[in-house]
């Protein structure tokens, strides 16, 4: 008989490691806390966390985590690419790309005939910075809901890098500074203005640097990059900044020349978010599947299961029982709402 997917998967509590807990493999999916052997989906911090003894991922996620954690990345640090299989335990594990971030990936595990798929953050967006989003068929498939509701639709981005290069043909006397995140954020934005045929140089603040670097140094073309902090104010005028959101309510923007603030987020669709960050000009950009993503991926999958880590839980639960999908909320601690 085919064990059924809660049988040997189970959410594991915070002082037991947190995370997933995979019985007959002997470790933890995404642990919040240091465990003995860990499999990682990314490099966002609620998901890398540090100090774990045997830590198994995608080479890029290692890379970024090695980045962010030092020492703290894993004592052993085992690098799977993707769609390459290794057997833990009695669990044969792969990834596979969830179009999330460098080196974003699913955790596809499969233990007596029952396959079991955990999905990580992702998108089913095109990312010129990261490989895109397989479904996989599957017993039961384990998604987040950051951006599980109805109201969540994000627009196409290149609409939105249009209207970022239309506000700076408007105001050249500005200088527009980009709140966003620093891994996959930053690098997609600046993705995509290339992409959109901006080849001036970018200016970054320091905490965006090591990132893009490493993106870099996987492949990933980024263009002329400046660091913001060192650079001439007169130099940004009419240029482009991107920073940490933290750095937009800092001391750090005054030094620049009239800044006109934006936001890139899938949070933005919220305009009294946009209003509480004295956000000029709120992007829709988000790393995260929005609600017509989560909808289709649980039809692409076909589950015999579908169950909610985190964000909107209750709503997607709802909407995939309509659709004859058992579905449950796991509530996960210790996941945030990080692009």
């Amino acid at each position: 008989m085919i064990p059924a997917p809660d049988s040997w998967v189970t959410p594991c509590p915070p002082d037991r490691g947190g995370g997933l807990w995979v019985e007959p493999g002997g470790f933890h999916v995404d642990p919040t806390r240091p465990v003995d052997r860990a499999v990682i989906t990314h490099g966002h911090s609620d998901h890398a966390r540090p100090g774990h003894t045997h830590v198994l991922a995608t080479p890029g996620t290692l890379s970024i985590m090695r980045a962010r954690l030092g020492d703290g990345a894993g004592a052993s640090q085992q690098p799977l690419p993707y769609h390459q299989p290794i057997q833990i335990g009695e669990v044969m594990v792969r990834f596979v790309p969830a179009g999330h971030v460098l080196g974003s990936a699913q955790v596809v595990m499969e233990w007596r005939g029952s396959r079991v798929v955990v999905s990580g953050d992702y998108k089913r967006r095109f990312d010129p910075t990261c490989a895109p989003f397989e479904p996989v068929p599957c017993d039961a498939f384990i998604t987040e809901a950051t951006f599980g509701l109805p109201v969540f639709r994000h627009p196409p981005v290149e609409g939105e890098i249009a209207r970022l290069l239309h506000t700076l043909s408007v105001f050249p006397e500005r200088t527009i500074v980009v709140g966003c995140y620093a891994l996959g954020k930053c690098q997609r934005l600046i993705a995509e203005l290339r992409r959109a045929g901006y080849d001036r140089p970018l200016y970054l603040h320091g905490a965006h640097l090591p990132l893009c670097a490493l993106y870099q140094e996987q492949g990933v073309e980024l263009g002329d990059l400046r660091p913001a902090t060192v650079a001439d104010a007169s130099s940004m005028r009419g240029g482009i900044v991107l920073a940490p959101p933290s750095a937009m309510a800092d001391k750090w923007l005054r030094r620049m020349p009239d800044p006109l603030p934006a936001y890139a987020s899938g949070w933005m669709r919220v305009r009294a978010r946009a209003r509480q960050h004295g956000v000029e000009l709120p992007l829709i950009v988000s790393d995260h599947a929005d609600w017509d993503e989560l909808c289709q991926t649980v039809k692409d999958v076909s589950p015999g299961e579908l169950w909610v880590t985190h964000g909107s839980e209750e709503a997607l639960v709802h909407w995939a029982t309509t659709q004859g999908v058992k579905a449950k909320p796991l509530h996960l601690v210790g996941f945030g709402e990080e692009e």
